[in-house]
């Protein structure tokens, strides 16, 4: 149903772009023979050996949807444990997630590098990220040196940067559209120098997450970034680009991202895809437990900061009668319902933990309007309006809707 919805987006999406209208009339004629086409032929993972890591790599990726029992220190399986690893914190850690959210990343970029630059924001212990949040986590984890590499990319490409739209690959079955220009725009700003300092931040006990989404398990993939730059390879770049890749890749739309892995001298590939189709933001479990170590005094005073690139309050629109509209419509609401649902799931895992959470959204003052993905003047100006809260002192949301009873409660171990 997904996948069929983000068709009908980009087909409404085409119709508001110039020449949208020979576009789409494309689209339509090729749409009955892709619906019969299929990939490349590849040789699935059993899935008896499913998450089995890439080749050359060890321990670099777990399971995204494991409970907080199974994510428990003790009880956690030998590969995840070595992923994120166990750090000792001297102060209460600082962590940051942030959402997907396509074109509104710009919000998040633009509010963390104006908080970077009022001088208060903290070393993250933790950052994780997904979709387009998926390629700002990366630059926030390394702090402020790359705050201006964060801006530019969130100010200078617009959606001829990011993708083309592509009929051949539609007839191939591949996808509708050509990100080889967000593949391009991935290796100018992610190189060999990036991985070496992303690995040595790592090797201080910082942990950075990104989250794919493995078609065949129908399950959320963490990826320690850390670890596979801690490769210090070509290979390890490789991966890594194809990690942030696969992350704000929106099936059907993009084609899925490929992960070779190797198996008693067998090849075989997933496919994996946006990491917002499973999860819209995310923090493991049991964070402090896997951050800050297995100890019987857990670490108090812990801060979560939440941004979600998007709207969370309901927004009045008059919705034409028609197929485009209405599906896409509908697909906006889905997308928003389910980030509110991992909203709820991240604050009740905070009040478990004794984590003081802080979320931060698009304000719904913000009237600006984009006529096509990635129109570089509504991210312009989603980008200055997040930098000036940023700058300012963003007031951060403290609570959820609903949940006021439950915060007048006292917090496990106060």
């Amino acid at each position: 149903m997904l996948l069929r919805l983000a068709v009908l987006l980009v087909f409404a999406c085409a119709r508001r772009a110039a020449g949208g209208a020979i576009l789409l009339l494309l689209l339509s004629a090729t749409l009955l023979t892709a619906g019969c086409a299929t990939l490349t032929p590849r040789n699935a993972l059993p899935e008896a050996a499913a998450n089995i890591d890439p080749d050359g790599f060890h321990d670099i990726r777990y399971w995204g949807d494991e409970t907080p029992a199974d994510a428990a220190t003790a009880q956690l399986s030998d590969g995840a444990s070595k992923t994120l690893g166990f750090h000792k914190v001297d102060r209460p850690p600082n962590f940051l997630a942030i959402s997907g959210g396509a074109e509104d990343g710009a919000f998040g970029a633009g509010l963390l590098a104006g908080w970077g630059d009022a001088g208060d924001r903290p070393t993250f212990q933790l950052v994780t990220g997904v979709s387009s949040g998926a390629l700002i986590a990366p630059f926030v984890f390394l702090g402020r040196e790359r705050d201006r590499e964060l801006r530019d990319i969130f100010t200078n490409y617009g959606r001829k940067d990011i993708f083309t739209f592509n009929v051949p690959s539609l007839l191939e079955g591949s996808g509708l559209v050509d990100n080889s220009p967000l593949v391009h725009l991935i290796e100018k700003y992610v190189d060999a120098e990036f991985l070496r300092e992303v690995a040595r931040e790592r090797a201080k006990g910082r942990v950075l997450l990104i989250g794919t989404t493995n078609l065949d398990a129908q399950r959320p993939v963490l990826w320690d970034m850390g670890r596979i730059a801690a490769g210090d390879s070509p290979e390890a770049l490789d991966l890594f680009r194809k990690v942030l890749l696969a992350s704000a890749t929106l099936p059907g739309v993009f084609a899925p991202v490929r992960m070779k892995v190797r198996i008693g001298g067998k090849q075989y590939d997933e496919l994996h895809v946006d990491g917002g189709v499973t999860r819209q933001v995310f923090i493991p479990p049991s964070i402090l437990r896997l951050v800050v170590g297995n100890s019987e005094k857990l670490t108090l005073g812990a801060r979560l900061y939440v941004i979600r690139n998007g709207r969370i309050q309901p927004q009045w629109e008059q919705v034409k009668d028609n197929v485009l509209a209405i599906s896409q419509r509908s697909l906006s609401t889905l997308i928003k319902n389910q980030s509110i649902g991992d909203l709820y799931r991240i604050y009740s895992i905070t009040r478990m933990n004794g984590i003081e959470f802080n979320l931060a959204s698009i304000p719904v003052d913000f009237r600006a309007q984009s006529n096509e993905p990635f129109n570089l003047t509504y991210m312009r100006a989603l980008f200055e309006r997040g930098y000036d809260m940023g700058r300012r002192g963003y007031p951060w949301i403290k609570s959820l809707p609903g949940l006021q009873a439950a915060d007048r409660q006292p917090l496990p171990g106060l």
